[in-house]
């Protein structure tokens, strides 16, 4: 009954993280544009209310104005709406998720003994401390170094640095699987901390300030423009270390910490060329096209990298004549006993008499061939079971369970 109500709960925790974050990165990327788009406006009296920018739009039938103030409007409006929640709703499924996903069953998915073999109260601990400590660290260039003409050149190299370095840790200390996701619940939590601790409180201070008719500090728009900023070249790559954990051929190689970096790095060299597009279509600047290419070339060298040798593997032999029939029904009964072997030793711990983890039990010939084809996909194409090989399954043993399935998956 726990495995069934813990199912649930992931299934609606993810599919309420998904709706939050989509409106949340969807009113970045909208934010970004907006900003990127806007032109000097045309008539005199926006120019005498103290606009800087406007931009017409056309969407779902009707037209849109939106405008921006340089510093304030003349008159504050008696509502304003405030984008903030979309991220805290975004941070807090998602971090339930991650509790129910992998804290819960530490043991299971975060824990991989041939890298780190500790408790897993231990390990739950120095996997939050990722999120407490990525965001000092980052919070603390963006502070010391955000200042001056080089000042976004230098805090973009030391995050990079920063993330790199939290990469490679995660790695090295945590299940493939699992560390992806780390790094990108990171990445994630320091963008909610933008919103939280900087971008929001200096939105407070300014309306404060204009209500009670002070003069404005722009230094918190300053501020809250540049954590903005961070957080749109951040959304793509937490959305690749999100959704590689359903592709285990990146966060199982033996380098993978490389493949992370690399295609975070390719991710948000994407990004770039988005957010600078904006500016070309209004000859702000030279065509961004070299970012997207750079993107795509690094992330074609990956693939090329990835790419699987093949296994030297005989095919099932074949006989003709009035022996075929019993010939390939003696091959069948053959090759399920070999698979059983292998299900049996490395499979029966999670899938046995004793403990059917996600509700599947493979500890007999009916049970094998009713979830005949999820072993296929999970041992064979996806390699994510055994989780985190913890039984030590070969190549050759995945590649006879290949060949039995691809033959008809016979158990008798």
């Amino acid at each position: 009954m726990e495995s069934y109500l813990l199912e649930w709960a992931n299934l609606l925790l993810r599919w309420a993280h998904v709706i939050t974050a989509i409106a949340w990165i969807g009113s970045s990327f909208y934010f970004v544009f907006l900003d990127s788009s806007l032109t000097p406006p045309v008539d005199e009296d926006l120019k005498k209310q103290g606009v800087s920018g406007e931009l017409w739009a056309v969407h779902g039938g009707g037209f849109y104005h939106p405008v921006k103030f340089a510093s304030k409007p003349p008159v504050m409006p008696s509502h304003l709406h405030w984008f903030y929640w979309e991220s805290y709703s975004t941070w807090i499924t998602g971090f339930a998720l991650l509790t129910v996903s992998y804290l819960w069953n530490a043991s299971a998915y975060l824990i991989d003994k041939s890298k780190m073999d500790w408790q897993p109260s231990t390990a739950i601990i120095v996997a939050l401390s990722f999120f407490v400590v990525f965001w000092l660290l980052y919070d603390a260039i963006c502070r010391v170094f955000g200042k001056g003409k080089n000042g976004d050149a230098i805090v973009g190299a030391g995050v990079a640095v920063l993330v790199c370095v939290a990469s490679y840790l995660a790695c090295h200390l945590f299940a493939g699987r699992a560390a992806f996701l780390l790094v990108g619940a990171m990445i994630a939590t320091a963008m909610s901390a933008n919103v939280f601790f900087w971008i929001i409180p200096g939105q407070r201070t300014v309306v404060a300030d204009i209500k009670a008719g002070r003069p404005i500090d722009p230094i918190h728009g300053l501020r809250g423009k540049q954590r903005s900023v961070h957080n749109t070249y951040f959304t793509l790559p937490v959305l690749f270390a999100m959704l590689s954990n359903h592709y285990s051929f990146t966060w199982s190689h033996p380098q993978n910490w490389l493949i992370l970096i690399l295609m975070m790095f390719a991710s948000a060299a994407i990004r770039q060329f988005f957010v600078l597009r904006h500016g070309y279509k209004l000859g702000r600047n030279r065509h961004p096209i070299a970012y997207a290419l750079v993107g795509c070339v690094v992330i074609v060298g990956v693939i090329v990298w990835l790419k699987p040798a093949p296994l030297d593997v005989k095919p099932i032999a074949t006989k003709s004549g009035a022996d075929s029939a019993l010939y390939t029904k003696a091959t069948s009964i053959n090759d399920y006993l070999k698979v059983s072997q292998i299900i049996e030793s490395r499979c029966y711990a999670c899938h046995g008499a004793q403990v059917q983890m996600k509700n599947v039990r493979l500890d007999s010939p009916t049970l094998v061939k009713q979830h005949a084809q999820s072993v296929y996909q999970q041992v064979v194409m996806l390699k994510a079971m055994p989780m985190n090989n913890s039984t030590g399954i070969t190549d050759e043993e995945r590649a006879l369970v290949k060949q039995w399935f691809e033959a008809g998956a016979k158990t008798e």
